[in-house]
């Protein structure tokens, strides 16, 4: 990929977005099991769960202050970077951050202060309160954000205006209840449960392993087994309405996941494991099983799933349909009294608004997409389809953990409800091997949603060669260079703060009342 002011910004973007989604799935998921910990503390009075709660809450509160510096950049590249694509869209756009912003973002700021600070100054359900307001808070914040994106996948309840070249809002409860951005939602929320869980998981049985804060690390155990297993099915389960929805809005993205090359009579075969190859179009080594693409993807046994060829042929037609839009929009915009335009033009952009997107495709290759020829039509229609590689094997990595996560909250969500925790030190280890591996799934969950959705940076609408800013690329690629310097500084300093917070354990005004444990819970000689 050459390193132009496109390439440049996307991986700019991409990288921000990247580190940033380090601190987001742990901040989502602790501030709802620290609730539900300081929640068992206020009905039954026991100290333990009081000394977990605060013990937990300081982890949080590193990843929340850490998140929180990594998103604010975020918010300023849509303008600085992306400017075009903020005239464009902003109208939209905009409304969901603002929300976010003013409703969730200062809602969970306000209630963390007085987590952290009102322990001794407001009365136990005044407490509790609060701190499920921070949980409320962060999932608020996240559902906004996913309104805005799941738009940027499947653009509803808008119109385009030819007279000011801009995206505006019809419908603003449509874009609110965009059944792509609910599902986004709670698919990524629940991830974020999952990896929240295998952290307080793999915290814990290193606690239990070195026989340190057992009665600690048990209770934080069952907690995070029990709500853990409930979110790692809950995963699965929306990620397979993800895909039943891409079937519908974003079709070459699910091709492009399969490594469907051509159409298969339905229904069709699923890729368990393949090397695609993207010049020759077809997939080496490829291992299939029969039916279970079909039935995932459209839920049933006669209906088809187009391959990449075949949308690639539909992406020429529209492409050619959307030069009709085009022309219909420049006559428009060329007319000085809106009443002198063609009727023919304002029948043409009605038949074919839909596709003007396609013909800005051809932007990259003629700056009037009039004049492009057939082999210019046929390079922007083969634009559509994304890296299938990277898609094919980011998307069979993240399932992969999903189930192992899975069987890992099952496994300890057994021994927990069999008070045998402690009882194979070698699970013990392999969860604390396995506090990683959520993230590692969260950022190829990131790439399938993000990479496979180019070249749109709106689906059919917007392309994203064409919503970058008027800068020099010598600019973006400095800054890059700043902002991966900066952001890796940020995490080692929150990776440093987090292993000591862990290796200190709880505060010691917590120890005297915490070790009054039952003689199960007590360490082994």
């Amino acid at each position: 990929m050459e390193l132009d002011i496109v390439a440049l910004s996307r991986l700019q973007f991409a990288v921000t977005a990247l580190y940033h989604f380090l601190f987001v799935p742990l901040t989502l998921g602790l501030s709802v099991l620290i609730a539900i910990m300081e929640t068992v503390y206020v009905m039954t009075g026991r100290h333990i769960w009081r000394q977990m709660t605060k013990f937990w809450g300081t982890l949080f509160g590193i990843n929340f202050v850490i998140g929180v510096a990594t998103g604010l950049v975020m918010e300023f590249q849509f303008g600085m970077n992306w400017s075009y694509y903020s005239h464009y869209v902003g109208d939209i756009f905009g409304a969901p951050l603002a929300i976010e912003g003013l409703m969730a973002f200062f809602l969970e700021a306000t209630f963390v202060g007085l987590f952290f600070f009102g322990w001794d100054r407001m009365s136990k359900v005044g407490h509790l309160i609060a701190t499920w307001c921070v949980a409320a808070g962060s999932n608020l914040s996240a559902l906004w954000i996913l309104i805005a994106n799941g738009w940027m996948q499947n653009p509803v309840g808008s119109a385009f205006n030819p007279q000011t070249m801009r995206m505006e809002v019809t419908d603003f409860f449509e874009v609110l209840f965009n059944p792509v951005a609910q599902a986004k939602f709670v698919h990524t929320v629940s991830a974020g449960y999952v990896t929240a869980s295998v952290f307080v998981l793999g915290v814990s049985a290193w606690y239990l392993y070195n026989h340190r804060n057992v009665a600690l690390a048990k209770r934080s155990m069952t907690v995070a087994a029990s709500f853990g297993l409930a979110s790692a099915l809950s995963v699965v389960v929306l990620g397979d309405e993800s895909g039943y929805l891409s079937t519908e809005h974003q079709k070459m993205k699910l091709a492009a996941i399969e490594a469907m090359w051509k159409t298969e009579p339905a229904p069709a075969a699923f890729t368990l494991f393949g090397f695609p190859d993207q010049k020759t179009r077809e997939t080496h080594f490829a291992v299939k099983v029969p039916w279970v693409m079909g039935l995932i993807g459209t839920r049933s046994l006669t209906t088809e799933i187009p391959g990449i060829e075949d949308l690639v042929n539909r992406a020429k037609d529209r492409i050619r349909q959307g030069i009709s839009a085009y022309d219909a929009v420049q006559q428009i915009r060329a007319a000085s009294d809106p009443a002198a335009v063609p009727q023919a033009a304002r029948d043409a952009l009605e038949k074919n608004g839909n596709d003007l997107g396609y013909a800005l495709l051809l932007k990259r290759y003629v700056d009037d997409p009039r004049k492009a020829t057939d082999a210019q039509i046929e390079q922007a229609a083969w634009d559509t389809v994304p890296g299938v590689l990277p898609l094919f094997w980011s998307f069979r990595i993240m399932v992969g953990l999903g189930f192992f996560f899975i069987a890992l909250m099952a496994t300890f969500f057994y021994l927990s409800a069999r008070r045998k925790l402690d009882h194979y030190p070698w699970l013990l280890r392999l969860a604390v091997f396995a506090i990683p591996l959520p993230w590692i799934a969260a950022e190829f969950g990131w790439v399938v949603a993000e990479f496979g959705r180019q070249p749109w940076i709106i689906e059919g609408i917007l392309p994203t060669a064409a919503a970058v800013s008027s800068l020099g690329a010598t600019t973006v690629l400095l800054t890059l260079l700043g902002f991966i310097a900066l952001y890796t500084i940020l995490f080692i300093i929150e990776m440093g703060l987090m292993v000591r917070s862990v290796r200190a354990g709880p505060q010691p005004d917590d120890e005297p009342e915490a070790i009054l444990v039952s003689p199960s819970l007590a360490p082994a000689e």
